[in-house]
Formats: structure tokens, sequence, C-alpha cells
């Protein structure tokens, strides 16, 4: 089988644009062949069902989407694609813009369709499950439809501000984005995740909140780093009385990590979220 030229096995730097020729198709028919199969005579009805739960695209004001996918391949498509391959492709759908959902999901069809060589069925969801528990814990709140217009994507400690002046009077709430992305700064792998933010202070601006978190988006910190900067800039710059914050990452390679940081010694990171 020809796989001397696909990604798999090999050091790859993580596209930052998109690029469709990233797609790494392999015939089905030698491996057919070889137990006794021969071309389009299959015994079997079928399809390969992929879950891509580290999808995200920009909208036209420049704020990320975050969803996760179903990818149906027929299984008399006569391509797969390489597992690495399509990983490299999603991500590089991360800075390109899309009017809507549906425009990313034809964009996605067609880019597979074409490296299958057969029509390819690709449902896209919310990560945020309409608000179950799957999404985010019941009672958070979440940011990420907040209007945002200045949005950047390097680290941005100073959005962080409280509502009002001075004396302000005191809430106590329970915030979620599923926005959170960085980069592996020993692989440059993108990691990804669900901050969750509980305080009691003055009221923490949401929009600079949120466009704190996609300030992350091209930052190089491990996992445990992120949150630690997290809780450190929310305490410096709008001083709650205090403070909890967790991320619920992503599983890479069976793992996942859920670091979390608190001024109570018996917070927890809560229950584990649909891209877990």
């Amino acid at each position: 089988m020809a796989l001397h030229n696909a990604p798999l096995g090999t050091s790859s730097e993580y596209p930052d644009r998109y690029d469709p020729d990233l797609l790494f198709p392999v015939p089905r028919v030698e491996n057919r062949q070889r137990i006794g199969l021969e071309d389009g005579r299959w015994p079997w009805f079928g399809e390969d069902l992929w879950q891509a739960w580290e999808l995200s695209w920009l909208r036209p004001g420049g704020v990320p989407v975050v969803a996760w996918a179903e990818i149906h391949v027929p299984a008399a498509a006569p391509n797969l694609i390489e597992s690495k391959s399509l990983k490299l492709y999603l991500n590089s759908l991360n800075q390109e813009v899309f009017g809507s959902a549906e425009q990313a999901r034809e964009r996605i069809v067609a880019d597979l369709s074409s490296a299958c060589g057969a029509s390819v069925r690709v449902d896209l969801h919310s990560v945020d499950e309409a608000g179950t528990a799957e999404g985010r814990p019941a009672g958070f709140t979440l940011i990420d439809d907040v209007p945002l217009e200045d949005v950047v994507y390097e680290y941005a400690p100073e959005s962080l501000v409280c509502e009002g002046g001075e004396g302000d009077e005191v809430v106590t709430e329970a915030l979620c984005s599923h926005l959170l992305k960085s980069n592996c700064p020993v692989t440059g792998q993108p990691d990804w995740g669900t901050l969750l933010i509980r305080y009691t202070g003055r009221r923490i601006d949401r929009a600079g909140l949120l466009r704190y978190v996609v300030s992350f988006r091209n930052k190089q910190d491990f996992h445990e780093h992120c949150v630690e900067t997290v809780f450190t800039d929310l305490m410096a710059r709008c001083q709650p009385e205090s403070l909890t914050v967790c991320a619920r990452y992503t599983r890479r390679g069976g793992l996942d990590i859920n670091p979390w940081r608190s001024t109570t010694p018996d917070a927890s990171p809560g229950p584990r979220l649909v891209r877990q």
C-alpha cells in the first residue's frame, strides 16, 4: 500500500490556513484484493463513521465557532482518508471565515467527497448541546455569543475588566466558554477545551472575558499553565472574593486533562462534557 507520502508517523506542522490538499486518500482495493475480494463486489453494507471533536472556524466578525461533526464515509467509496491527514485538514479550517455553519458543512462535504471518490455525509452538532449537562454543567451561563467586535488572537490579559467602578454590587456567577484553544509548546498541536469560571466579586465584563479567552488561540502553553494564567489574570485584574477556574480539555491519545485552580479547597472540575 502506497503510504510513503502519508503524514501519519511523520513530524507535521499544524496548518494556519485552509488547505484541502492536506487530505490523503488511500485506495481500498489493494487491501480488499488481499482478503480475496474483487473490486466492486463487496459482501456487505456499511460506512466509516468518524466523530470529529476538534472543529472550529471563524464568523465574519472574527469570533471563533466550535462544533463537533459526524462524518459518514460509505464503505463503497473507492478511497478511505488517512486519519492524521483528516485531523490536519480539519485544523486548517481554524482561521477560515464562513458565513454560517451550513457553509462550513458544505465545504467539508465537498472536500471529503472529492478525496473519497464518493458522496460523504457530514452532520454538525453544537458543542453546547442546547445547554444540557453534556454541553456545560447546569447553572453555567455561556458567553460565546456575547457581541464582540475587537477580536484578537494574541494573548491579551488587558481585556479583563469589571463592569462599573469601585464599590459596585457583589455578584456570584458561573460562566462558560467553549472557545478556549491554545497550542502545545512542544509539538504545536492545537489543544481544545471548555473554560468554566465560578466567582464572587464585582461583575466581570463578559465581552472582555470572551475577548480574553479568544486571545489564547495562538498561545503556546501547557494545559495546566493556561488554567493558572487565567486564574492569576482574573485575580490580578478583577480581584474577586473567591474564584474557581477549570478547563475540560478534549481527549488526546486516550487521555483528557481537566486542571482546576481555586481559592476554595473543596472545589471540583464538575462533570465530563460532550467533547470528552
